[in-house]
């Protein structure tokens, strides 16, 4: 049996690096137990991304798209409301998930924005702000 994954957020000047709960080691976003990626299609929806609901520390809904006509295994990124649709889990990633995984906004890039994804039953200390 794994044991679940827990992880604080601390925050930086454009987001948060990502620190084990349990240990306080350094956790590095290529860790295999977790997936940081660039959101996908943003340049699509230039709108979305300045949106407070996507700033670092916030949760996203990640939303399965079968039916979508260009890739029946695309994965839309939309704030925890599910009212603006910031872009996709990358097309290489997104046949990877399970469906149920959390998922939140962690670092702001020029134009982009990473994305935290981890399973389901990870617990995640989310800071109130970036400090």
């Amino acid at each position: 049996m794994t044991e679940r994954l827990r992880l604080w957020l601390e925050g930086g000047q454009h987001g948060y690096r990502l620190r084990d709960a349990a240990t306080g080691e350094s956790v590095r976003w290529e860790d295999e137990r977790l997936r940081v990626v660039a959101a996908a299609g943003v340049s699509y929806r230039p709108e979305a991304l300045p949106d407070p609901s996507f700033d670092p520390g916030k949760r996203l809904a990640l939303v399965p798209e079968p039916a979508n006509e260009h890739d029946p295994n695309a994965v839309a990124i939309w704030n925890a409301e599910r009212t603006i649709q910031l872009g996709y889990v990358p097309a290489a990633v997104a046949p990877e998930l399970s469906g149920d995984e959390q998922a939140v906004s962690l670092w702001r890039v020029d134009g982009g924005l990473r994305v935290l994804i981890v399973p389901a039953d990870a617990w995640l200390g989310i800071p109130k702000s970036i400090g």
